[in-house]
């Protein structure tokens, strides 16, 4: 039969897809002798059954059976006994880290004859009612589904009688209260009695826990996090310790370094007479770490020790949660930490350093994303220093970056504003799962409780949003939607914020920003050789250089300006990808355009097309210029000529006036019927890429000669021009060969006219399915593939990006029926099929073809391991991306150092 249970003394760390991460680590810190409660795992094989068959897989209640037998004899004390209790924790694990997003039930076993038992143990009846109503406080929100808003009110309500703010201000007598109401809310609400069999609890948490793999903020965080959806959750059943035992007891979170900033030293918050989800949660404001050794000096060394341990174990960064009951430690969970960008750079190379892994393992711990993030601009110090901006407050810096918007105080709102293109700060108290889809909406997460273990802190870093926390100062006032500073302002939903995550500052107002010092690294404004650059630069830089000697795929951009061209080189780009001719026929020279679409003789067209050709020339001699050396792929006029054309409302009410009036309108009535003539239902479909080439005579040819005019001027100025010329939309192999065939001839009449000769590779982009499906005999008349894969997507799905995207996408996020959005990160079954054949036949048919992307698919980091793993030559993006697409390409190309084509 299959096992489904697994003791803490079974399995290690690698098992984690079976075990979950909690699971999982909690058997490898037992079997490596640290202090861990005895417990057991149920397998995330046994979650998976449950939710498929709504059943426990047979023989597994046996099984738990067993174990916990086996668990009771080991501690001599049973399930919920009345005059000795055990007690466990229901805890989920999911084999990827999902803080806060799936459920946990404390205290599980205790009833109204254990609670008894339970004070005469502990020596403490307000620790046992107080464990007691913590029980079914948290069974009646996460088992039974109830409004946790039901069992607050009530205790708030309690502490206003008593006249005192604060949990621990309730005495034993005030807990028995609570513990009568709160079975009287259960009771009204389900119609049931809150269940006192111990073993009864058990079963109905273990369900609750498997169920809250599918509850709508797991899910959300999943999509969000790309984690797969077939997966599960593990449940760990492990034997109570208690941290709420009076002031010699206690429960922390704690990482080995600090996941924030990634520099040295431990970190991490501890609360006295607590238990671990008054840490987590927030409600209650903890005291550093550093403060144990004051509170609890032996505990505090040993869990020095064990902290060393672990990080030399795991070779990373450790999160920790660890209770001591009555002075004796006890470890609950470790997993390698959650961290912001700048710490996951900073922590990779201080491991480098002291030897525990090498610069290969390195760079497979920082990601593109967190690259990105760095590249963020920041607040300017110079402004912040000043007398214009104004000062709210100040809190830990939870998770670092520069964060400006409107203040918004739940979840909801800010969901809704952002959807409206609001940036919004969403202020609460603190956070809990719930606030989910609000933190991720929002521009950054401002809380007034809790530290950098919180809830908001913990999922701000994994986001890499920034976060302030713990700001005390600051009275937020959820109810009634506004926040009051100690200075007396008072700022209401709607007024502008600027949280900064680096410092910990709030200021009311919009803070100026300026460039990242990473952007100005990568600028060539920072030698990362001087004292200009900081830890963080130096730490990019190393690994930088790391990448461009592992990576196989080179990295081009995609540039349209003599700006852009220099502004990608500086980012490292080692070409341009795509350059879009449609941007140079804007401005003044829509005129020009307006004249070869309105020409009734060859003549005309001819006149208007000699009057592009020299600015057309001098665009592509600028972009050469800026290029140098360095392979430059032009694509020919690709946007169907409509868009050339004034709007159709607009010029259609311009000639209505003008009739009107009587007053003179033939041009703009000309323009008008070439606006209806080429106006096409879908264009996107249309008349445009190659199909411009073959209907309007002269137009490819004279960009042609445009841009190798412009190569023999950059040879003649002792430049090395490398342009490539690119033939849009081709569906069959018959456009190309025409189109090809018109461009030789120009080259070769520009070569002989100038006496050198100019040997300009010729080839098409792949952007329809027919052609990646006919790659074969495309490829005998292409010197190059370059794959649109933003076009390639809309082919492929029958979308239309810029009306879906508005209209439908939100909804298939939301119902999962996309992870994230294939114009985000590519569809690998769909589009990334198409192109695996496109590559095959390609290279089948012409092996020295050379084959890249030009989509913005080309700096996504999924994206460019996808294209490494396929065989390409090249990606290309935007020059803002370059960096993070070096980084990936790097990546991707996994172990030791390899070579750049």
């Amino acid at each position: 039969m299959t096992k489904y249970v697994y003791t803490f003394t079974e399995g290690d760390k690698d098992l984690k897809d079976l075990l979950g991460g909690k699971g999982a680590n909690l058997a490898e810190m037992t079997n490596i002798g640290l202090p861990v409660p005895p417990g057991f795992t149920i397998t995330t094989e046994a979650c998976r059954h449950y939710l498929d068959h709504r059943t426990m897989p047979e023989g597994l209640d046996a099984e738990i059976e067993a174990h916990l037998v086996a668990l009771e004899a080991t501690l001599g004390r049973g399930l919920g006994q009345a005059d000795d209790p055990l007690l466990v924790s229901v805890r989920s694990g999911a084999p990827f880290s999902m803080p806060g997003m799936m459920e946990t039930v404390l205290n599980v076993g205790l009833n109204d004859d254990s609670v008894l038992g339970l004070a005469t143990r502990g020596g403490d009846e307000r620790f046992a009612w107080d464990s007691y109503r913590r029980l079914i406080q948290m069974f009646g929100r996460t088992v039974l589904d109830l409004d946790g808003a039901l069992f607050e009110d009530v205790i708030d309500a309690l502490k206003a009688e008593k006249g005192v703010t604060d949990d621990p201000d309730l005495d034993a007598a005030d807990l028995r209260r609570l513990v009568a109401r709160f079975k009287e809310i259960v009771a009204e609400q389900t119609g049931r009695p809150f269940p006192s069999d111990p073993r009864e609890q058990m079963r109905q948490a273990i369900r609750a826990v498997f169920d809250s793999w599918n509850a709508p903020r797991a899910v959300l965080y999943r999509r969000r996090e790309r984690i797969p959806a077939d997966l599960g959750t593990a449940v760990t059943v492990c034997s109570m310790v208690f941290g709420n035992l009076g002031a010699d007891s206690g429960t922390g979170v704690a990482f080995t370094r600090d996941p924030a900033t990634g520099w040295p030293g431990v970190y991490g918050d501890y609360l006295q007479n607590a238990q671990g989800e008054d840490v987590v949660a927030g409600t209650r404001n903890t005291v550093p770490l550093a403060e144990l050794a004051t509170i609890d000096a032996r505990s505090h060394a040993e869990l020095m020790d064990i902290m060393d341990t672990l990080e030399r174990h795991y070779r990373d960064l450790c999160d920790i949660e660890f209770t001591i009951e009555r002075g004796r430690l006890w470890m609950l969970q470790t997993r390698v930490g959650k961290r912001t960008a700048a710490a996951a750079f900073r922590i990779a190379e201080q491991l480098v350093d002291q030897g525990m892994i090498g610069l290969d393992e390195a760079v497979q711990r920082v990601t593109g994303d967190q690259l990105a993030q760095l590249m963020f601009p920041r607040f300017d110090d110079r402004a912040v220093a000043g007398d214009d901006v104004h000062p709210l407050g100040h809190g830990m810096n939870a998770s670092p970056g520069a964060a400006v918007g409107k203040a918004v105080f739940d979840s909801y709102t800010a969901l809704k504003w952002s959807r409206s293109g609001e940036r919004v700060i969403l202020c609460r108290r603190e956070t809990n799962p719930d606030d989910l889809e609000g933190m991720i909406a929002a521009e950054g997460i401002l809380t007034s409780r809790g530290g950098k273990t919180s809830h908001a802190a913990v999922v701000a870093r994994g986001m890499g949003k920034t976060c302030v926390c713990g700001a005390e100062e600051l009275d937020i006032d959820t109810k009634n939607r506004r926040m009051s500073a100690p200075g007396g302002e008072v700022v209401e939903e709607g007024d502008v914020l600027s949280i900064d995550g680096t410092s910990g500052r709030v200021f009311l107002g919009e803070v100026p920003v300026v460039d990242s010092p990473v952007v100005r690294y990568f600028e060539g404004e920072i030698d990362p050789a001087s004292d200009q650059a900081d830890d963080l630069v130096r730490s990019v830089d190393r690994m930088m250089h790391y990448v461009d000697a592992a990576r196989h795929l080179y990295v081009r951009a995609n540039a349209d300006t003599p700006e852009d061209a220099a502004r990608a080189r500086r980012m490292g780009a080692q070409g341009i990808g795509l350059c879009r001719t449609e941007h140079m026929f804007l401005g003044d020279r829509r005129r020009l355009v307006e004249h070869l679409i309105l020409a009734d003789t060859p003549e005309e067209r001819r006149e208007s097309l000699e009057a592009l050709l020299p600015l057309q020339r001098e665009d592509f001699d600028g972009i050469l210029d800026a290029m140098d050396g360095l392979p430059v792929t032009v694509r020919l006029l690709d946007p169907p000529l409509h868009e050339f054309l004034p709007d159709i409302t607009e010029l259609s009410v311009r000639v209505a006036v003008a009739e009107a009036r009587g007053e003179s309108h033939e041009n703009d009535l000309r323009v008008l019927q070439a606006v209806h003539r080429l106006h096409e239902q879908n264009p996107m479909l249309g008349l445009r890429g190659v199909r411009l080439g073959l209907v309007v005579p002269g137009l490819f040819t004279m960009q042609v000669r445009a841009i190798a005019e412009a190569a023999v001027d950059r040879i003649r100025a002792g430049g090395r021009p490398r342009p490539e010329i690119m033939i849009p939309l081709v569906g069959t192999v018959q456009e190309l060969e025409i189109i090809r065939e018109d461009a030789l001839t120009v080259l070769r009449r520009v070569g002989e006219e100038n006496g050198m000769e100019l040997d300009l590779p010729v080839g098409t982009m792949i952007e329809l399915p027919r052609a990646a499906l006919t790659a074969g005999r495309i490829a005998e008349n292409a010197a190059f593939f370059s794959f649109g894969t933003n076009d390639l997507t809309q082919t492929v799905w029958g979308f239309s990006r810029d009306d879906v995207e508005a209209s439908f996408f939100s909804a298939y996020l939301e119902k999962g029926v996309f992870g994230v959005s294939p114009f985000e990160s590519l569809d690998v079954d769909g589009v990334g099929r198409l192109i695996r054949i496109a590559v095959d036949e390609g290279r089948a048919a012409r092996p020295d073809i050379t084959l890249g992307v030009c989509g913005e698919h080309g700096g996504d980091p999924a994206s460019v391991h996808f294209f490494h793993d396929v065989g390409l030559d090249y990606v290309s993006c935007s020059p803002f991306r370059i960096p993070v697409a070096r980084l990936e390409a790097g990546r991707a190309a996994g172990r030791g150092p390899g070579h750049v084509h």
